[in-house]
């Protein structure tokens, strides 16, 4: 447990003007400092490379905290509160040797997942069962390409019928079923039935939303949702969660055979669900895994998700079970010389080289289509034990029409959505997660949040190496200023350290608003708490925090962070592929004490951290963190709140932070880190 200094209390209200004078630099006048984040930030139309692990341990380790990562960027660590599904089927239409009926039921209570149940007709034994989750076609369930599109399609080679070709949202379902399977395609939010949450909410949104970004009953994309880790994309992967969980209540599925598929944004979901759900044995994700663009649409973001892992590593989760992919002519075309065979060390590691294929289709555009869908067919029939003829042929099929596919009518009238129910939603969700949390009585589940949160542990740290550019004799201490440069994660940080002649083995780090400036006075002289440290012997050091100091070239504060250039106003745009500001500013104070914990010389014997002017925060978030490095700490109290804050561009906004108790949890846990 961190003691708490009240012999300097007083002395911290003191504060600093930003007119005080420039302390020693640690690097020239006009030079920034050599720091992979001050480079452009990364997007997702960025390079997402995967370097398979040499052991399965480290393999096993490393999948496990890309889970994790996962379920918390979407929101779902822990798991929300599974309530009854309630499903409704109804409107059984029968094709012969298949049926088609329509389903809805409620993945939260009043939000609905709507769509279709495709079954065979064969009596006697169980069936695999597939959940299709369709990717950005126009209309979804009900989509149809018309007879003009069909042609050019027919005429490509890319559809085969010109009546079952004008849809593959239904083509596959339906041969799937004649194969021997039950198949439920359900809507994407926005798309068919579902519209509780419209499109342009879910698919098209482009403009923060004043009414909908505030403290309380806030909306989607606003800083509270993204505080509270609430997403288009975690909606959408819960609603995939209780189809299976819907799958699961048909008594002729076989639970040890369940199949996903989806392509584009469908595959998307496919391979997260895959990543993050124990019960698909095979899944085939079509163009949609690749190393290039990672999923432009809201509903295929989410803040915190691809920060350290892009699609193909995520995909690799699923190993050693059955994945097969394909690829295009849009951004999956380089998959068979980077990611495929990347993918292919990562099964051959894991023992079983035959579970992972790629079906390269470049001589065609983004799509789904009868070719792609036959490697699907065969690669189900084969790892779902369908036991259909290995040369599957999908034969054609009469379409039904909206009306015959639509789940609402008078009977069963189609629920009411819009911004009060979305609010509604939220809330609720937050409450049952507040519910939930509260049963955590030994914070595990926050401190491996919290860790999820800052992206970097003590543990994690790096390989730390220490660059002084001056040296000062100021009689009773030595002024040295340089950098601490983090070796693995290509960061530089600059440091001031005060070390006092007669060094009682101590050391104090101070952190200040305005950096290492902060340890002085705006007369120059030495800050009163400052120089009592000094008196006691212990060194003294100060640090220019990312975006702090030496970090800006015309400017004394960093009051707006950087976003990404996507025009539209999604915060999982920029925080889905970067940390936050607050997160790289702990990451500098983890830099600061790995080297003076591990390299410093001599050893420095006791570490103190004492957060100056509002910095309360972030010395939390250090001490918060399991095995901690510092003895001891002086944290004011603080009226500052994440879960206040209304703007994601602020340096103190953190994704999460207001799900996983804020402040006041950081303060349980740092009261509670383990330091070994």
């Amino acid at each position: 447990m961190h003691h708490f200094f009240s012999r300097l209390l007083v002395a911290l209200t003191l504060g600093a003007s930003a007119l005080m004078a420039d302390p020693p630099r640690a690097l020239p006048v006009g030079q920034l400092p050599k720091d992979i984040r001050l480079e452009p930030l990364k997007d997702l139309n960025g390079y997402f490379p995967f370097s398979p692990p040499a052991t399965v341990e480290a393999w096993s380790k490393r999948a496990g905290d890309i889970r994790t990562n996962l379920l918390v960027s979407l929101g779902l660590f822990p798991m929300p509160s599974r309530h009854a599904l309630n499903p409704v089927i109804h409107g059984r239409i029968d094709r012969g040797d298949y049926t088609v009926e329509k389903v809805y039921f409620e993945s939260w209570p009043g939000f609905y997942v709507t769509g279709n149940l495709y079954r065979p007709k064969t009596k006697g034994g169980r069936h695999p069962g597939v959940l299709f989750a369709h990717g950005h076609w126009e209309n979804g369930r009900f989509y149809d390409v018309g007879p003009e599109g069909v042609k050019k399609e027919v005429a490509s080679g890319s559809e085969k019928f010109s009546e079952g070709g004008r849809s593959l949202l239904q083509a596959l379902p339906v041969h799937l079923a004649r194969m021997g399977c039950i198949v439920f395609q359900f809507d994407m939010l926005g798309y068919a039935d579902s519209q509780q949450i419209s499109m342009g909410i879910a698919h098209q949104f482009s403009k923060q939303r004043p009414e909908m970004n505030t403290v309380e009953n806030w909306g989607l994309y606003s800083s509270q949702a993204e505080a509270h880790l609430q997403s288009i994309m975690g909606l959408q992967t819960w609603n995939a969660i209780r189809a299976l969980d819907f799958l699961e209540t048909i008594p002729e599925i076989d639970q040890t055979r369940i199949g996903v598929t989806g392509a584009s944004g469908g595959g998307t979901q496919t391979f997260i669900l895959g990543a993050i759900d124990p019960r698909p044995a095979a899944v085939f994700p079509a163009v949609m895994v690749s190393t290039a663009m990672q999923g432009g649409c809201t509903c295929e973001n989410a803040s915190l998700l691809r920060v350290h892992a892009g699609n193909v590593e995520i995909a690799g989760v699923f190993a050693p079970k059955p994945m097969a992919m394909t690829a295009a002519d849009d951004w999956t075309k380089e998959m068979p010389t980077k990611g495929y065979p990347q993918l292919q060390k990562l099964y051959q590691l894991l023992g079983q080289p035959g579970n992972v294929h790629l079906a390269a289709h470049l001589e065609f555009g983004h799509n789904y289509n009868y070719p792609s869908r036959a490697d699907m067919y065969r690669w189900f029939n084969r790892h779902l034990r369908i036991g259909a003829p290995e040369s599957v042929v999908e034969p054609d099929y009469q379409r039904l029409t909206r009306e015959e596919m639509t789940v609402w009518d008078a009977q069963h009238p189609q629920p009411a959505g819009g911004p009060d129910f979305e609010r509604r939603l939220l809330r609720e969700m937050h409450h049952d997660s507040e519910k939930v949390l509260a049963e955590d009585k030994t914070l595990s589940v926050a401190r491996t949040a919290w860790s999820v949160l800052i992206g970097r542990t003590h543990d994690s740290a790096g390989s730390v190496e220490w660059n002084r550019t001056a040296k000062v004799d100021r009689g009773s201490f030595i002024e040295m200023p340089g950098t601490l440069r983090n070796t693995t994660f290509s960061e530089e940080v600059p440091v001031l350290f005060l070390y006092p002649k007669n060094w009682n083995g101590g050391t104090v780090l101070f952190l200040h608003p305005q950096g290492k400036r902060g340890l002085y006075l705006k007369d120059g002289s030495i800050r009163p708490e400052v120089q009592k440290s000094l008196d006691e012997g212990s060194t003294v050091a100060g640090i220019d925090l990312f975006g702090q100091g030496e970090y800006l070239a015309a400017s004394d504060s960093l009051t707006v962070t950087r976003k990404v250039t996507n025009p539209r106003e999604a915060p999982s745009y920029t925080f889905g592929y970067n940390q936050a500001v607050f997160a790289q500013r702990v990451h500098d104070i983890l830099t600061f004490t790995r080297y003076v914990r591990s390299q410093h010389e001599p050893p420095t014997k006791k570490l103190s951290l004492v957060a100056l002017d509002g910095t309360t925060p972030l010395a939390l978030a250090a001490l918060a963190l399991p095995k901690t490095p510092i003895d001891s700490s002086v944290v004011p109290p603080t009226d500052f709140r994440f879960g206040q804050l209304l703007d994601y561009r602020s340096p103190d906004f953190l994704p999460g932070a207001a799900k996983y108790g804020d402040v006041p949890m950081l303060i349980r846990l740092a009261k509670t880190a383990s330091k070994n």
